[in-house]
């Protein structure tokens, strides 16, 4: 076999599970996503719907930092820093990205990312359940490490308050899935 088709053999050893999760995914996203986040976007103003992204990544903020941390990236860090405490005071709780309108721009970082930045391989192709494609780095460092960054979702979690942590993980699946729905289509 030539070199480049042995290669995408090994990365995808799991292609009989993956395609099975594939097709389930896309089974939800028929019955259930696209619907939920096309009546989201003609229902919802866009204003508002900028207004509730802006606050869900002001939400993150906290895993963002420490994964800026983590990769020794200080200035970056400084920046997400700035940007929540701008955001978070003068931009209404991060409804509003003020900091981003003074030239502040975001960005996201995940443990993934940093497992990366520390050499460590993405390894194999992997779709998960409803998350979709990935791979093991990143889906150990997005569901297992990240949450233990997130002081809000730890709280809620200690003190039982599933019904928030899953209202907002619904609310971060429709802003997200709604703001590529029509590129999907």
């Amino acid at each position: 076999k030539p070199a480049k088709i042995e290669a995408e053999d090994v990365n995808d050893p799991l292609e009989p599970v993956n395609r099975v999760i594939f097709d389930f995914n896309e089974v939800v996203q028929d019955i259930l996503l696209r619907p939920i986040a096309k009546f989201y976007n003609e229902a919802v103003p866009l204003t508002v719907r900028q207004g509730v992204t802006n606050f869900l990544h002001n939400l993150s903020t906290p895993v963002v930092l420490a994964n800026d941390i983590l990769q020794g990236e200080f200035n970056r860090a400084l920046q997400t820093f700035g940007r929540a405490m701008v955001n978070s005071t003068f931009g209404i709780f991060g409804f509003s990205d003020l900091a981003g309108e003074l030239g502040v721009e975001r960005h996201k970082e995940d443990f993934g990312q940093t497992l990366a930045v520390y050499g460590m391989e993405e390894g194999f192709y992997l779709v998960l359940p409803i998350l979709g494609p990935s791979n093991p780095r990143d889906a150990v460092g997005k569901l297992l490490v990240d949450p233990y960054l997130d002081p809000l979702g730890l709280w809620l979690d200690n003190t039982d308050r599933d019904e928030i942590t899953y209202s907002l993980l619904g609310g971060k699946g429709i802003d997200e899935y709604a703001g590529i729905v029509e590129e999907l289509d």
